[in-house]
Parts: structure tokens; sequence; C-alpha cells
């Protein structure tokens, strides 16, 4: 299975994906490079910025990623 399936697939089973889903349950370390390659290729793909506060209480900010439903080919 490629990379590409384990994250479109871990996105249909959970409803989005982020770089620490990638890490953490598939073992994919560059998720912002694969989804860049998926949307050159055409996968409707949606991003989103969120943030959240580190455990020193810092501001971070990362990526969270979905399928665009109103454009998903069936």
């Amino acid at each position: 299975m490629t990379q590409r399936q384990r994250i479109l697939n871990y996105i249909n089973e959970n409803g989005s994906i982020t770089p620490l889903d990638a890490f953490t349950e598939l073992g994919i370390t560059k998720l912002a490079t694969r989804i860049s390659s998926m949307i050159r290729d055409g996968y409707p793909i949606q991003k989103k910025r969120e943030k959240s506060v580190n455990r020193y209480g810092e501001t971070c900010y990362y990526m969270r990623y979905s399928i665009n439903k109103m454009n998903k080919e069936s």
C-alpha cells in the first residue's frame, strides 16, 4: 500500500489527518509533501490551519487535512 493510499484510508475512516496522526498512526513523516502532491494530482483535499498550546505553554500551528466532500468524486 502506498503512503497516498494510507492517507486516504485514514481520512476516510477518521474524517481528517494531522501531521501528528500521520507520524504516530501511519509512520509518515512528510505529510505536507504527500498532500501537496495529491492536490497537484487533483485530489479534493481541504486544508485547515489549527492552533494548539504545547507543553511549554507556547502557541503552535499545524494543518488538518480532510477530503472536500463537495468535490469528492464517486
